[in-house]
């Protein structure tokens, strides 16, 4: 599976892309893509009801908020992110960022695998600091 074969899904924020899926390849534990994050943006905070989501930086000067938290994201870097903590990623570098993402086990339906807890409009990472969340509800699977 190439990147390139995968269209970008801008609904979060940043462009995602789940590579290894069970529409794409058939897996059956979980899946894995890869989020692209330009300098100030940000991937909108949700959190997973039924999986673990494993991250790892390619590349580029990330920050992210595990409940509220801010944490710096560093190339080369990996994160467990455990099933409900609410988390975002903003990029605070001057450089496009890249991670990789897994998320396992499987929601027993696409659409119950992701829960937004902001809306997901284009704010520039200092407006993403100072803004308060606001409920999205539910929507499909992707980090």
């Amino acid at each position: 599976m190439d990147l390139s074969d995968i269209e970008p899904n801008v609904k979060r924020g940043g462009d995602l892309r789940a590579m290894l899926t069970p529409a794409t390849v058939g897996s059956t534990s979980g899946f894995m893509g890869v989020a692209i994050v330009q300098p100030g943006e940000r991937i909108g905070e949700h959190y997973h009801p039924y999986s673990e989501e494993f991250v790892y930086v390619v590349c580029g000067d990330l920050e992210v908020d595990l409940d509220g938290e801010p944490h710096p994201l560093r190339p080369e870097q990996g994160l467990m992110i455990p099933a409900y903590t609410r988390h975002r990623f903003r990029n605070v570098g001057n450089v496009e960022a890249r991670i990789v993402f897994h998320l396992g086990p499987l929601a027993p339906r696409p659409q119950l695998g992701h829960v937004d807890t902001e809306g997901t409009e284009t704010v520039p990472v200092s407006a993403a600091q100072a803004a308060e969340p606001e409920p999205a509800g539910a929507s499909e699977a992707g980090s």
